[in-house]
């Protein structure tokens, strides 16, 4: 795309800033256009780059992901993450002290069932739609293709580590969701390349997955554009607020006038929303994926090994493996070394891979999941002003729930009533 992409015409509604044009922003840029908005995109960067968290994320759009990243008893752990560097959740020694209030929330969160549950609750009211929300807006963009909609399994080697989880499905079966085991015979029939030591597993058919999130983003943002939206490729870097009133939206290359903005810059949009009066307690966990390019042998539906902890995907480039959680802020180098715990795992869990792939065969990215400690995003007017909407902070449900946050936003936005209840989500909820 050109450095700014600007509208032959628009409607003469109100002007709404997009900050961000990763998942969320898209979505949320679509869902205003709907709205009569006048739309303006803001991102330095290329929508869908390998820059942003859209581009590098698992692939999944899991209905099943209602359960936070913490739970009860995981404050044990917490010695051996900080041990441990290459371990599926490390802590960086040097940024320990800094992360030390979001780590502590983080493990409250999760601390009985009870708060588990609440969570559930509310993560499934953004997910339960999701693959059909987004097969709509991707043939919208006309892409349909890149969304499947052909299940999703977690698989373990035996019954007894699914049964090890029973938590985690005792709250699924509470929130209606449903499952089909899958015993020894049937796994070898869906997924004749895993391996045989795998022999159980959890099939949910109702979820699905994306076979390119950064072509995805890339496409959503073209229609937004097509449709009359603006592209500027330049940061936010805060507000003109007047009397309780926004007036501009301020950025590198001046101010832009708006009547409403979106704040959904992921990782980096802590320092926007205490622009904006709201002091949220936003953090970095940082993922990485390993990517196999064109393997020849894969998961026929995407897997997640209870081994591994990291979602396994065929994607156009190739078998994708995402997964691991460090924390070490924005600017820390990546630890490449963690990527090639994920390529490892993928040589095990698919043996007819080559174990000796040459290093143009594999590719590793590092990008940064926005999270709130409690795993629930942000989604509700700031505290300066109700013109601005923060809509960041999903975790690890960045893509699935992109598309209903988006609609909220720009719902929010336009001053909408909603038919859920925003209180879970509400950015003052940490004081």
């Amino acid at each position: 795309m050109p450095a700014e992409s600007t509208p032959g015409g628009g409607g003469e509604g109100r002007h709404l800033v997009v900050i961000g044009a990763g998942i969320v922003g898209a979505c949320t840029a679509l869902h205003a256009l709907d709205r009569g908005f006048r739309v303006t995109l803001l991102d330095p960067g290329e929508p869908g780059g390998e820059q942003a968290a859209s581009y590098g994320n698992g692939c999944w759009l899991s209905v099943m992901s209602v359960l936070p990243p913490a739970g009860p008893g995981l404050w044990k752990k917490v010695p051996g993450f900080l041990k441990d560097p290459l371990g599926p959740l490390a802590i960086r020694w040097r940024y320990f002290p800094r992360v030390l209030p979001w780590l502590l929330a983080y493990l409250r969160s999760g601390w009985t069932e009870a708060r588990v549950l609440r969570t559930a609750h509310a993560l499934h009211t953004l997910l339960s739609d999701a693959p059909a929300l987004h097969r709509a807006l991707a043939e919208r963009a006309g892409v349909g293709g890149l969304i499947r909609r052909d299940g999703l399994m977690y698989v373990y080697p035996s019954r007894a580590e699914y049964e090890a989880e029973a938590m985690g499905f005792r709250i699924r079966r509470q929130l209606g969701l449903s499952w089909q085991e899958i015993g020894p015979e049937e796994m070898r029939q869906l997924q004749p390349d895993l391996s045989a030591r795998y022999g159980f597993g959890a099939l949910f058919e109702a979820a699905g997955h994306c076979t390119d999130p950064g072509a995805y983003v890339a496409a959503l943002v073209r229609q937004a554009v097509a449709e009359g939206a603006s592209l500027r490729r330049t940061g936010a870097t805060g507000f003109r607020i007047e009397e309780g009133r926004l007036k501009a939206v301020r950025t590198g290359d001046g101010e832009i006038a708006a009547d409403r903005a979106v704040i959904c810059a992921g990782a980096r949009s802590r320092p926007l929303s205490a622009a904006a009066g709201s002091r949220v307690p936003l953090e970095s966990e940082r993922g990485y994926h390993a990517v196999v390019l064109g393997a020849g042998v894969g998961p026929r539906i995407p897997v997640m090994p209870s081994d591994g902890k990291m979602g396994i995907t065929m994607t156009r480039a190739g078998l994708r493996a995402s997964g691991q959680v460090e924390i070490a802020g924005l600017e820390a180098a990546p630890n490449w070394k963690r990527a090639e715990i994920l390529r490892d795992h993928l040589l095990r869990a698919f043996p007819g891979l080559s174990e000796d792939l040459p290093p143009d065969r594999v590719r590793f990215w590092m990008g940064h999941r926005p999270s709130m400690p409690d795993g629930l995003p942000c989604l509700g007017p700031s505290a300066a002003t109700q013109d601005i909407v923060l809509a960041f902070g999903h975790g690890h449900v960045g893509l699935v729930a992109g598309a209903r946050s988006g609609e909220i936003a720009a719902a929010l936005a336009a001053g909408e009533a909603l038919p859920i209840a925003l209180e879970p989500y509400d950015p003052q909820r940490f004081g």
